[in-house]
């Protein structure tokens, strides 16, 4: 994203208190996943990484995530 500001040919469209409510709300979510993330990371550099037996495996967690996603999708007919 840019870092100049609007110049007066290309004048900034205002968002409804509403969307830019959401679109804090977004980025306050973007914010603490990064930084979940982050940690993660710098406990690995600081520790290593975990043993075999504590992780799990990915195709468990995508068989989970997927019935998350199913969950959340309306049935169709």
């Amino acid at each position: 994203m840019s870092e100049q500001p609007a110049t007066a040919d290309h004048a900034r469209q205002q968002l409804e208190p509403a969307a830019a409510d959401a679109v804090r709300a977004y980025a306050a979510k973007t914010r603490e996943d990064a930084d979940q993330f982050a940690a993660v990371l710098e406990d690995i550099a600081a520790n290593g990484l975990p043993s075999v037996e504590d992780c799990t495996p990915w195709e468990e967690l995508r068989e989970a995530h997927l019935a998350r996603l199913a969950r959340q999708r309306p049935a169709v007919a």
